[in-house]
């Protein structure tokens, strides 16, 4: 089975001005994270859409759902963790539960407040778990990146050819991000800043997807305002 998990477990603290969670902003005529969820709900090769919300967003959020989607057996939403790490463990959790993890499933993981994330994105993702067992979705730097160690002085300017921002989805072989996860030692389970990490982190590869420039991540009070401009565009 093709498992799509929703990330939906922060509350966006960055946003500023609003104490709504960030994926519950209204972003055109629906919220944030209804946009992102039908995403995934058309497209025919994903079994089952699992969103991972704030406990205390569980019922609103299957509310939301109901709304604007309509009743549909294949939209789960469960509790998240509290961090991103666990938010994914918990995914996996409910899937081997539920449904039962064998050799060829597969989880699509995807930041609830990307909501532009096209059809090819996930197709490509797919295709790409399948082959490889890990990918992750990438634009290529723009910008000159800058390391700075003491945050006061630049340590070096590294090439840009060689680095990429990354996206989501980041989608993997269940069975195999299962396993890795459970061999992480502790000091690496405190370090992970994301679910691509675990694998670098055991010296796996980690197959490259293209993404978008307008697979944008809605963070800051403005990129909210670019959101709208591209679903203008895009109407």
């Amino acid at each position: 089975m093709i498992f799509a998990a929703i990330l939906a477990g922060g509350i966006g603290s960055r946003m500023g001005g609003t104490d709504t969670p960030k994926q519950f902003l209204t972003l055109g005529n629906k919220p944030v994270i209804i946009h992102t969820i039908e995403k995934f709900v058309i497209n025919e090769n994903i079994d089952k859409t699992i969103v991972l919300i704030p406990k205390n967003y569980i019922n609103h959020t299957n509310d939301l759902i109901e709304e604007y989607i309509g009743n549909n057996g294949d939209i789960i939403v469960i509790e998240g963790g509290e961090t991103r790490n666990d938010t994914l463990i918990n995914s996996i959790n409910y899937i081997d539960e539920n449904f039962g993890i064998d050799d060829e499933s597969i989880i699509l993981t995807h930041d609830s407040v990307r909501p532009f994330v096209t059809h090819r994105i996930i197709e490509d993702n797919i295709k790409a778990a399948r082959k490889y067992g890990a990918c992750d979705t990438v634009i290529p730097a723009t910008d000159t990146i800058v390391e700075s160690i003491n945050g006061e002085t630049i340590e070096s300017i590294p090439v840009r050819d060689y680095y990429y921002q990354g996206q989501t989805p980041q989608s993997f072989n269940i069975k195999k991000l299962f396993n890795l996860i459970n061999s992480l030692t502790e000091e690496e389970s405190n370090i992970l800043t994301d679910a691509c990490k675990i694998f670098t982190l055991k010296d796996e590869d980690v197959h490259l997807v293209d993404g978008e420039v307008t697979n944008i991540k809605i963070t800051y009070p403005y990129d909210l305002k670019l959101a709208n401009t591209i679903l203008e565009d895009n109407s």
